[in-house]
Parts: structure tokens; C-alpha cells; sequence
């Protein structure tokens, strides 16, 4: 039960223990949350009632519209529900047996450049980032994103040991079905692990072009099989793509869930401006109070320490370990890092998870490096600094709560203060003195954020945007945070529906009522407009038409998500219904008839 043979006795109870506790943090209390995202699992719930919506993730099995990504994340959490039925369980544990795997899955890929010491650190500190905790609990699509975007790193690792083409075609097609998660998002780790190959696999420059080019094409091919699925299906047998202007699955990566997200319109907002949920635009966004608190705690000394530590080893042989490790997950870093932080479109706090597998990486990787290095007076600096730097900004974020147990800023200030005092003074000459430093370093990195994370998973989460720490955010929570035991719509409308036998039981204006509709019944309802009443999904002939054919019962009126100005496909079928239909109130509801 050891492992390999040169692997010391403890490290796999260790790990064992690790993933353990990691899976008690994200399983431990998780239906509490409801249905989460209402909008992803009434996905889910189509899915399991429907092959063609398990195939392209429509939110009503019905087959009107699809959710606006592209369904990866929907087909594992499927899978799962077809399995063990759907319920609120089965909505969430994906995600979380996806975080379990991930943090795993680091621990893994940085042992094998720093050993097995490091990669439990990493593997800590990623368990317990907040806004980790929190996406592993939920059901976006973070989670998958996050696992396939580790899974990539792996493999290059792997690649970057002996110049294996193999396995760096591996890495490609991870990030080719993270494409098919969050799309765009996916290739911002792309650079990084192109840098990492190209300067330290022990090959010709001419076989490490010639396998990068190869891992390309891997990408192109895993991303795009599903893309060209999509665009030669017929149209007119398939969902219309939610998100899209044309109905197009590759316009929706370029437009509204690509270029439109870095430079805003084309439906995005919330950027630039002061305004929207990540707040302003600017090099300190990851710091501010809307993403503070979620991903920042160890970022500090991650910069620090990856600045350090390339400098360190500048002089390095091109194959350096830690320096190889630096370029991988430092570049993830930088480039996700910096386009979160300037780019103008939609963006949440809570799209920082992708940021956590380098901050726990980078900080363990030169945490150890700086350490081994303490003889030297520069090192101990550098290492004291990240102590300090952490025990103040982790000081500064607390305080932001301050009811939130409010002896503990002062603990790892404290604590903090100790730590880099006795680095600076060279206290770690002495053996007992050192152990005593390097545990309470390791305190002074994880108490704050951890405090964070246990608090998180120990609060319900529901809606569009939830965040994480002591309390709950939920926009548009009284709509898609339905789960068992929350009203969204009367019991008489609820009983309206569930007795229908029509392809669709009602027609409803935005995804987010639509949702909320379907879980409540466990019938299909027609999303008009998609997620907020812009798609032109359906138009009012093909409305017509299906009102024509028997195919839909009743029409909502009071449905959510009409935020589109002018002549939306939205504001045309609620004034035919209303010219030709007659309004009735069912539960304080107003309903159409629209079949016998």
C-alpha cells in the first residue's frame, strides 16, 4: 500500500486523507442548496427526460432552445442523473466528485516536479480556496472546466519529462473538451503550456515545434467535432442555440461568449465602467470586493513567489524543474488573471476558480524552493515576504466582515509577524525552531482562507451569482434558485401544468421562469427569448405554428427576462397571444389557453 518503492510510507495515507477531507468539504450537507442554478438543472432535467437535449443541452426536453454554452458540463451531470435519477443530489455531486478529482489531480501533477510534500500543500490549498469550495458545491459549468484545465497541465508535465508528443496531444484534448465547458475560457491556459514545452522538453526545437503543432491539431479536432455536429445538423430539427445571434454554435464562441465577454456588447455587461458584478476594470479587479474574498488570499504571495523564483533560477539548465513548474503555472496565472481583470464584458467573481490551481501551485512550489534555499539571506527575505504580505492583506480581507470572527485577522497578523521575524533573523538554523516557523507559516497561508471556505460550505447558495463566505448571494434567486421546498410559483399553476400532455406544457418569456417552471412540474416549457428575452427563439411564426399543431397548452404572461429593446421575437408573441387569446388568472398568474 506504500506506492512506488522510493515513496515513504506516509505519503499515500496522506493523500488518501487529503482527498478524504476534500470530499466531506464539498459533499457534507450539499442538497441544502436546492437545485443551485436552476437554469443548468432544468438542463439536467431535459436531459434526463430527452436524448436530443442530453446531446445538445436544451433547457426544456422539448428541444426549443439550448442552454447558452456549449453542454460538456450537462453531459457528465446527465450521465449521473439518468444513472441514480434526477434530484437535487444528483444535480450537484457531479461537480463535487469533479472537485475531489482536481484537487487529486494537482496534488498529482505537482509531485512529480516538486515531490509529494509540495503537491499536498498545493493540493490543500486548492481544496481550500472559498470560491473553489463554492463552485464545487454548485452546478455551473466551473467545475468540469477547472478539472479539464488541470488534466491539461498534467499531460504537459508529463509531455515536458521526455518529449512526448503523445502526451502533450493529451493535453490538447483536454483543453478541446474544456472548449466544449466554457469555450473561449479554455484557451487561456493554452500559452503557458506551449511556453513550457517549447523551452524545456529535452528535444530539438524542430520535434518540439513539429508536437505542438500536432497538439493543436488535437485541440481543433476535440473542440471541433462538436462544433461541425452542431452547424450541419438541420437546424430545423434541433434547439436553437441559446446566447447566438444567427444560431450558430460557432458564432456563440466567437460572439457572445468570446469576443464579446473581453470587449463587451453583443449582450455583454457588467464590465468596465465601475459598473457590473466583477466591478471596475483594472489591474487590481482580482483584489476588489467583489472578487477579494473569493480567489486573493495566497495571490499576493503567489506573485511574489513566482517573481522570485524565475529570477532564482534564471541561470538555470533549460530543463529546471522549478523553473519549468514557475513558467507552467505562473503563465496560467498572468494571462487569466489579466484578462479577467480588463475585460469589459460579462464577468463574475466567481470565474476566478480558474485561477486557483496556479495560486495553490505557485505558492507550495516556491514556498518549498525558497525554503531549501534558506541559508541564503535573499531567499529567507523573499520567503518572509510572502508571509507578511499574506498576513496583512489576509488581515485586510477579514476585515471587510468584521463581524465574521473577528479575533482571527489579528491571529494570522500575529502569527505572521513571528514568522517573517524569526526568516529574517535566521532562526531556521535551529531545528526545533524551524519546524515551529514552517508550521506556522503553513497556518499564517491557510487560516483565513480556509476559515472562508469551511463557512462557505456550510452556507446554501442558489441563483446566478453566488459567492462565497459567511452569507449567500443570489441574483435573481426568487426565479433560479428553485430547489425541494422553495415556491417559485403557486400550487395552482404548478397543478396547471403537471396535468398537461402537450410537447410543451407552456411558453414563457426568458430562460430563468422557464427553469423555474420546469422543475417545479417536470414538464417542458418554452424559454421565448432564451436567457433574457433577446434570442429570436421562436419566432412568432414558428410560435404560431406550434400553437397550430397542438404542441403548446398554455402561455404565461407573466414570465421574466424581457430586458431587450424594440421589437423582440418576445414582444411579438405576448401581443398576438393577447389579440387572439383569452387571459385568465390561475394563482395570481396570468394564463392563456392556447389549445383545447
Amino acid at each position: 500500500m506504500r506506492g512506488p518503492s522510493n515513496q515513504p510510507a506516509w505519503v499515500r495515507p496522506a493523500v488518501l486523507a487529503l482527498l478524504a477531507a476534500t470530499a466531506v468539504l464539498y459533499l457534507w450537507n450539499l442538497t441544502a442548496s436546492g437545485y443551485g442554478n436552476s437554469f443548468y438543472a432544468a438542463a439536467v432535467q431535459a436531459g434526463s427526460q430527452d436524448l436530443k437535449a442530453w446531446l445538445f443541452g436544451s433547457l426544456d426536453s422539448g428541444n426549443s432552445i439550448t442552454v447558452d454554452k456549449p453542454p460538456a458540463a450537462l453531459w457528465v451531470a446527465v450521465a449521473f442523473a439518468r444513472i441514480f435519477g434526477f434530484s437535487s443530489f444528483t444535480v450537484l455531486a457531479p461537480q463535487a466528485l469533479m472537485g475531489v478529482a482536481s484537487v487529486g489531480l494537482l496534488y498529482t501533477t505537482v509531485k512529480r516536479m516538486s515531490g509529494p510534500v509540495v503537491g499536498l500543500f498545493a493540493g490543500a490549498a486548492f481544496a481550500l480556496t472559498p470560491v473553489a469550495v463554492l463552485m464545487f458545491r454548485f452546478d455551473n459549468p466551473d467545475a468540469l472546466l477547472v478539472l479539464l484545465l488541470v488534466a491539461g497541465a498534467y499531460c504537459t508535465v508529463r509531455a515536458t519529462e521526455k518529449a512526448s508528443g503523445k502526451w502533450l496531444a493529451l493535453a490538447g484534448v483536454a483543453i478541446g473538451f474544456a472548449f466544449l465547458t466554457k469555450m473561449m475560457q479554455a484557451f487561456l491556459v493554452l500559452p503557458a503550456f506551449a511556453l513550457v514545452y517549447l523551452v524545456a522538453a529535452p528535444a530539438s526545437l524542430r520535434r518540439r515545434l513539429l508536437h505542438l503543432l500536432g497538439a493543436l491539431v488535437a485541440v481543433v479536432v476535440s473542440a471541433g467535432w462538436y462544433v461541425a455536429l452542431v452547424e450541419i445538423w438541420p437546424a430545423s430539427s434541433r434547439p436553437y442555440i441559446g446566447g447566438s445571434t444567427t444560431n450558430s454554435l460557432l458564432e456563440l464562441a466567437l460572439g457572445y461568449n468570446g469576443l464579446g465577454r473581453i470587449f463587451g456588447g453583443d449582450g455583454n455587461t457588467g464590465g468596465g465602467g465601475g459598473a457590473g458584478f466583477g466591478g471596475s476594470t483594472g489591474l487590481f479587479r482580482m483584489f476588489n470586493s467583489a472578487f477579494g474574498t473569493e480567489i486573493s488570499w495566497l495571490l499576493p504571495a503567489a506573485a511574489l513567489g513566482l517573481v522570485a523564483g524565475l529570477w532564482f533560477t534564471r541561470r538555470a539548465p533549460r530543463t529546471d524543474k522549478t523553473r519549468l513548474s514557475l513558467l507552467l503555472w505562473g503563465g496560467w496565472l498572468v494571462i487569466t488573471a489579466g484578462v479577467f481583470s480588463f475585460m469589459s464584458g460579462t464577468v463574475h467573481p466567481y470565474y476566478s476558480v480558474a485561477l486557483a490551481p496556479a495560486i495553490a501551485a505557485l505558492v507550495a512550489i516556491a514556498g518549498k524552493a525558497l525554503w531549501q534555499g534558506r541559508a541564503n539571506s535573499s531567499a529567507r527575505a523573499v520567503l518572509a515576504g510572502m508571509v507578511a504580505v499574506t498576513a496583512v492583506w489576509d488581515y485586510i480581507l477579514l476585515a471587510r466582515t468584521p463581524d465574521y470572527l473577528p479575533w482571527l485577522k489579528f491571529v494570522v497578523v500575529a502569527l505572521g509577524l513571528v514568522v517573517s521575524t524569526g526568516l529574517l533573523a535566521g532562526a531556521t538554523q535551529f531545528r526545533r525552531i524551524g519546524a515551529v516557523l514552517i508550521t506556522a507559516a503553513v497556518l499564517v497561508f491557510g487560516l483565513g482562507g480556509a476559515a472562508y471556505a469551511v463557512t462557505t460550505a456550510s452556507v446554501a447558495h442558489n441563483g446566478s451569482t453566488p459567492a462565497s463566505g459567511p452569507g449567500s448571494s443570489a441574483m435573481a434567486g426568487s426565479v433560479m434558485g428553485a430547489g425541494p421546498g422553495r415556491e417559485t410559483s403557486s400550487a395552482e399553476l404548478t397543478t396547471l401544468l403537471s396535468q398537461t400532455t402537450t410537447r410543451w406544457a407552456a411558453a414563457v418569456s426568458g430562460s430563468q421562469q422557464a427553469a423555474s417552471l420546469e422543475l417545479a412540474t417536470g414538464k417542458a416549457v418554452i424559454a421565448i427569448g432564451g436567457w433574457d428575452g433577446s434570442d429570436d427563439s421562436p419566432t412568432l411564426e414558428q410560435f404560431q405554428a406550434y400553437v397550430a399543431a397542438g404542441e403548446i397548452k398554455y402561455y404565461i404572461a407573466d414570465g421574466q427576462g424581457m430586458r431587450g429593446s424594440g421589437e423582440t421575437s418576445s414582444s411579438e408573441i405576448q401581443a398576438w397571444v393577447a389579440a387572439n387569446f383569452t387571459a385568465t388568472t390561475v394563482g395570481g398568474t396570468t394564463v392563456y389557453l392556447l389549445s383545447s
